[in-house]
């Protein structure tokens, strides 16, 4: 044996091991690849799983398809098919198959779309609209919660439904907007800039509910991501189903997989809390438990390995009652910050009462009700004596005043008031009035005063 030869030799890998590099190497080199080619040699076991070769005209490769992903696909494929798939390249180790794990397949008639989608992607990562930095945090428990997405549709029904199962009493702004078709682009940047014209929410949640890639495009536009990057508040995009992604999961703050994920996030689950605190203490309890069997396990093996073992069982026990008390101290002091905890959150939620606030609020409604009261009988009592002032005053300047201490005003069927006597001839019929009641009188001369 050639000793100086093997010693030199470099160290082989064995095949399993160059196929797990091989495969560690193109999963990492590949984290997501768009492929597009001609579909052929499709075979679907019963599993439920679906392969196939992809081709074009120089080259192929394997393609596996598992039934969690291939179930969201509207229509299988055929033969002879032209498709776009979006995968992770990777290697079978068992055969050393170089194949791609497919997870989304459509026509290849979207391949112009796929095209744009990454274009703006590249564009908006290199200005930097994709960097953790410059995201904002959401709010671990929102007071109050927008929703950009359609009226009608599936995802604002799964929204509030998880809100009103997780957390009723945080209130919800729906600001409706189409979310596919010519316009939706432009209304969901005016529902984006009117939620935050509102002031009510903050915390944002943009999106809708899966379909395919033309149906999700508004939320892959360029001025619907930039409208999401600009929004002061922060923003959660829940487009699509878990598998879909657009250029808005990427310029939000946080990207959930779904609409009902959204709302799982930022609704804190009241009953869990209970459920919580009372898994801490039953952990609690069954570590205690533990704990005390151990030592009692541990204590009958020395016990066994003792010949004379009543000195050192005595220090065995000792030692046992002090940890099983300090055990008890902990447990009990880690009750109390539990009861704590729970008496603080209890106190948030009752700060947060919708009957408290209608409380206040009716409370300040009857607060104004007095004061207007006040206000309105200050005022009459203000006019009531002002027309009293004005009525005396008229009433010293009035004619009838005059009538009554003994003036007469005559007047004729011609003259309401004659007020000289040059205006009358003997024979004429006059009216004086008096203070009270009047006279007809025929006038049987005239006389006039000459002027100074």
């Amino acid at each position: 044996m050639d000793i100086t030869a093997s010693a030199s030799r470099p160290r082989a890998l064995s095949v399993s091991q160059l196929n797990h590099q091989v495969r560690h190497l193109l999963e990492v080199s590949f984290l997501q690849a768009w492929v597009e080619g001609e579909l052929s040699s499709f075979s679907r076991p019963a599993s439920g799983h679906w392969y196939f070769t992809l081709k074009d005209a120089k080259a192929q490769i394997r393609c596996a398809m598992f039934k969690g992903n291939n179930q969201r696909v509207a229509r299988p494929p055929k033969e002879g098919d032209q498709i776009l798939i979006r995968g992770k390249v990777t290697l079978y180790e068992s055969r050393g198959d170089y194949q791609i794990i497919v997870e989304s397949l459509e026509p290849a008639g979207l391949g112009e779309l796929q095209a744009a989608f990454e274009a703006l992607k590249q564009k908006l990562q290199a200005e930097g609209l994709f960097e953790a930095e410059r995201k904002k945090p959401i709010p671990s428990l929102p007071k109050h919660i927008g929703v950009v997405t359609s009226p009608t549709g599936a995802a604002v029904h799964d929204i509030l439904t998880v809100l009103k199962r997780r957390c009723p009493g945080i209130p919800v702004t729906i600001y409706p907007t189409a979310v596919q078709g010519q316009n939706a682009a432009d209304e969901i940047v005016a529902s984006i800039q009117n939620a935050e014209r509102h002031g009510v929410a903050d915390v944002l949640i943009i999106g809708r509910g899966g379909g395919s890639l033309e149906d999700l495009w508004p939320f892959n536009e360029e001025k619907v991501a930039r409208a999401i990057a600009g929004c002061s508040l922060p923003t959660v995009s829940a487009v699509g189903h878990e598998v879909d992604f657009s250029i808005a999961d990427f310029v939000a703050d946080l990207r959930a997989p779904t609409p009902s994920a959204a709302a799982e996030h930022l609704a804190p689950d009241q009953s869990g809390w209970v459920r919580t605190l009372e898994q801490q203490l039953h952990r609690l309890e069954s570590v205690m438990d533990r704990m005390l069997r151990n030592m009692s396990q541990q204590l009958g093996h020395l016990s066994q390995r003792l010949r004379d073992p009543r000195r050192e069982l005595q220090v065995y026990q000792q030692r046992l009652d002090e940890l099983e008390s300090r055990q008890l101290n902990a447990i009990k002091q880690q009750i109390q910050q539990l009861g704590q905890r729970l008496g603080h959150d209890q106190q948030r939620l009752a700060a947060q009462s919708p009957g408290r606030i209608l409380a206040q609020r009716l409370e300040h409604v009857a607060n104004l009700g007095e004061r207007l009261r006040r206000e309105v009988h200050w005022q009459l009592n203000e006019h009531r004596e002002r027309l009293s002032h004005a009525s005396q005053s008229l009433h010293l300047v009035s004619p009838l005043a005059t009538l009554d201490r003994g003036y007469a005003i005559v007047g004729t069927d011609k003259q309401p008031v004659v007020r000289k006597a040059s205006d009358l001839y003997a024979g004429d019929g006059i009216t004086a009035r008096l203070g009270q009641g009047h006279i007809e009188a025929m006038v049987t001369a005239v006389y006039i005063e000459e002027e100074p």
